[in-house]
């Protein structure tokens, strides 16, 4: 007798983690659009406010479970709160105001690196051999686009706040697997009305005013898009694939920005296209990274005849059973 195990909930969090990386893949070259009309610390703001509000009312309608956090995990929450938030998506708009869309879409390949290192440096996350040539090449594909003169990348100082962001996105995310339990809507509301709030008042301190109603209303639809419904997703997919893996998957974002980017009018060159090959060939490298084998169970085991099932196993999850 044999039996898939986990098949269906491990696609439904490739789905997820998918249908994220679109969602957030998108919103660099039109958040960018939007830099022209207001400042990077408001426009961090209207998009995290977004994100709160459009799934306050999501839950409101749906009568949605009340949550509460217990006192370790409400810690874990409120440093992936401040490091994602409002650390990274500040440093992103910053980094996006002084240099073009494409490269910085390019940048976000870091998150992924990042993510997967500190899984397995500091969380312990089990790493496979093809995740660390994926982190080669991505970071190959980086460094050819930082190069001076390799591309246009506006100020010295763009880049560096870009990857920063990254850095604090990668914390955020190997943070929020550690409650990804917990409902996923209910977190990334949550974020989405603390951040947004705390940037908001931030942006009012340094003397910046809310843009034209139409700006406004744009940053808070591109908000609840990539950084609302993403993250509600992308909770979803740590809960079924863990944290390097998801991360693997969502490397997939930087490059549907760099396409809308392009599509939008930036200019495209030959260092970005073999950066682009370069973390391509990462990408596809984390996401083939996993292997599969057969187990047999005894019928003192489960009480039935002999039974035979095969399942995978990736590089983001650890043996937790014997193999005979």
């Amino acid at each position: 007798m044999v039996l898939s195990v986990g098949n269906s909930s491990m696609r439904r969090g490739v789905i997820a983690a998918c249908v994220s990386a679109t969602l957030f893949g998108v919103s660099t070259p039109l958040a960018k659009l939007l830099l022209g009309k207001t400042g990077p610390w408001m426009l961090a703001a209207l998009l995290y406010l977004g994100a709160g509000i459009g799934l306050l009312a999501y839950r409101t309608i749906s009568r949605a479970a009340r949550v509460r956090l217990s006192a370790q995990d409400r810690g874990i929450f409120a440093a992936a709160t401040f490091f994602g938030g409002i650390g990274a998506p500040v440093l992103l708009m910053f980094g996006i105001s002084q240099m073009p869309a494409t490269g910085a879409s390019l940048l976000l390949n870091s998150e992924a690196v990042f993510t997967v290192l500190l899984a397995w440096l500091i969380f312990k996350e089990h790493v496979g051999r093809r995740l660390f040539l994926g982190i080669t090449a991505i970071v190959a594909g980086g460094l050819l686009v930082t190069v001076p003169g390799s591309a246009d990348l506006g100020s010295g100082w763009a880049p560096i706040a870009v990857v920063a962001a990254c850095l604090c996105w990668a914390l955020d995310n190997n943070l929020t697997q550690r409650i990804s339990t917990t409902d996923a809507s209910w977190l990334a509301m949550m974020k989405g009305l603390i951040a947004g709030t705390t940037n908001l008042v931030i942006a009012f301190l340094l003397g910046s005013h809310l843009p034209s109603p139409a700006t406004t209303a744009a940053g808070l639809v591109i908000g609840f898009g990539a950084y609302g419904l993403s993250l509600m997703l992308f909770v979803m997919a740590l809960r079924q694939l863990g944290t390097a893996r998801t991360g693997a998957y969502f490397s997939v974002a930087p490059f549907l920005g760099a396409l809308v980017a392009v599509a939008l009018g930036e200019p495209i060159t030959a260092a970005l296209i073999l950066a682009g090959a370069l973390m391509a060939l990462g990408v596809w490298l984390h996401l083939s990274e996993h292997h599969e084998h057969e187990h047999v169970h005894a019928a003192t085991e489960l009480g039935v005849p002999q039974i035979r099932h095969t399942h995978p196993h990736y590089p983001d999850t650890e043996h937790r059973h014997s193999h005979d």
